[in-house]
């Protein structure tokens, strides 16, 4: 994913480096290229040679130290650099940044870099909300620095409060929004269903089906990584969301009905990816299961038809795409619902397919526009995601 990316990792003197060491494993499995930046103090913390066993590369510490290429000076380094992730980011480091003092090669370094720079501050609940701290914080946002709010827990100290530096999976998220897509969707708004929605039959039972909402997922963060503005309307689902989008958490059909036609118009592209549940009890206050001949039955009624809707209310310029799961007939079912929802494209698939449908990691799915059917072969769901959303973008053009 990150294969000819390089990250630029400055470490600085706190408990929390040995954070770094995992992050950098990581980074590299993605077959990212990494190189690491420690103040003297960092070294204290965590040796460097365990960074550099881990990235193949030297650490650089003394802005002085002959003993690397020239290739690899500081400039150099920094005009290479795709991101810089200060992590974890003492007082000292942000107050130096902040105020444009570069006396070491870490902060000479990341005052040369060009790119993206992201700041995880990492130090005790006190210290983090000092002002001048937090009027530093405050001055490289201004600046166009991002900041990794810290998470609150157990301090060093034994201290309970916010300044902890986050787990190395959500500095990951950072990194890997910066980085691992081209911004193809920027500026546009994505809204995005997922999972399955449950009709409440009395307070313990209720009618669903066997969505895990992974599709969704993957397609929402997918958007996310490519640069859209993304809202992920969520029913019940097996996986967690991804980070950086807005959720909308639902449970019936009507919830999720309400949900997505009141953001619709502001969207640029709609992808109902969720397993809606066909139909719902007519009332489940008054509900009484009638038994007949030893088993138990149910009136029902249609939930709200979520993609006819949207087909109808279609605004100008707005790309609308739909899911279809079949038994039979994918392709002759999924082009009639093409045209019956008012769709833009269908993402049609059989449940009868190895390696597609629900609760898998992977997918088959055929692409159906009104003038193309595109066949994908055996994808995971997030390359699959990708895949529909080249597809959207090329139709939008």
């Amino acid at each position: 994913m990150l294969k000819g990316k390089t990250v630029l990792l400055a470490v600085t003197g706190s408990i929390a480096a040995y954070k770094i060491a995992n992050l950098a494993r990581m980074l590299m499995k993605l077959h990212c290229t990494v190189h690491v930046l420690m103040t003297q103090n960092a070294t204290q913390f965590i040796h460097p040679i365990t960074l550099e066993t881990l990235t193949q590369n030297k650490v650089l510490i003394d802005t002085f130290d002959r003993n690397f290429q020239y290739s690899v000076e500081h400039v150099a380094l920094a005009k290479a650099a795709d991101v810089v992730m200060i992590a974890p980011a003492s007082a000292n480091v942000i107050g130096k940044i902040a105020n444009g003092i570069a006396d070491d090669m870490l902060t000479t370094t990341v005052m040369a870099c060009p790119c993206k720079k992201i700041v995880s501050p990492a130090m005790n609940h006190n210290m983090f909300h000092n002002p001048i701290v937090q009027d530093n914080i405050q001055k490289l946002q201004r600046f166009g620095y991002e900041i990794v709010a810290p998470d609150c827990g157990m301090l060093a100290n034994g201290d309970i409060g916010d300044g902890r530096m986050p787990e190395e999976s959500v500095l990951l998220d950072y990194i890997l929004r910066e980085i691992a897509c081209e911004k193809d969707l920027a500026g546009k708004r994505v809204l995005v269903t997922a999972g399955a929605t449950r009709e409440a039959i009395d307070p313990v039972r209720f009618i669903t089906n066997h969505s895990s909402g992974k599709m969704g997922v993957s397609v929402a963060k997918a958007a996310m990584l490519r640069g859209a503005a993304v809202t992920l309307v969520a029913a019940h689902m097996e996986v967690a969301p991804p980070p950086f989008v807005e959720v909308v958490p639902v449970v019936s059909a009507q919830d999720m009905f309400d949900a997505v036609t009141s953001r619709a118009a502001e969207q640029d592209i709609i992808i109902k990816a969720a397993a809606v549940a066909d139909y719902t009890p007519a009332s489940v206050a008054d509900q009484k299961m009638k038994k007949k001949d030893g088993e138990l039955s149910i009136e029902l009624k249609r939930t709200p038809d979520i993609l006819k809707y949207l087909g109808e209310h279609k605004t100008p310029g707005q790309f609308l795409c739909g899911f279809s799961m079949e038994t039979e007939h994918v392709l002759e079912n999924s082009r009639k619902k093409l045209a019956s929802k008012n769709a833009d494209m269908i993402c049609a698939n059989s449940i009868r397919t190895a390696g597609a449908g629900f609760g898998v990691d992977t997918n088959i799915i055929t692409l159906i526009t009104a003038d193309t059917d595109t066949e994908l072969p055996l994808l995971s769901k997030d390359e699959a995601a990708h895949r529909i959303l080249d597809t959207i973008i090329s139709r939008m053009n």
